[in-house]
């Protein structure tokens, strides 16, 4: 059974529209990678107001934390 939208030539090469798979879809950070929510075990918490730096402990949001200085919500670096 082929794949994609069907709309390519027809002639059984493959080349035609909606073959493939991911087509435009640009690199990114790969699985977990990057500042988002599970963003893996790896990494630091920083405070927005004044900068401090706490690691970051696994299973705990950084946005559950707040910064031993100021108070303030920490973010993911």
């Amino acid at each position: 059974m082929p794949r994609g939208k069907g709309s390519g030539t027809g002639t059984g090469t493959g080349t035609g529209t909606g073959m493939g798979r991911g087509m435009g879809r640009g690199g990114g950070k790969g699985r977990m990678g990057g500042n988002r929510p599970g963003a893996g075990p790896a990494g630091y918490c920083i405070c927005p107001n004044c900068g401090e730096k706490a690691v970051h402990q696994a299973g705990v949001p950084c946005y559950s934390i707040n910064c031993p200085k100021c108070g303030a919500k920490l973010v993911r670096e």
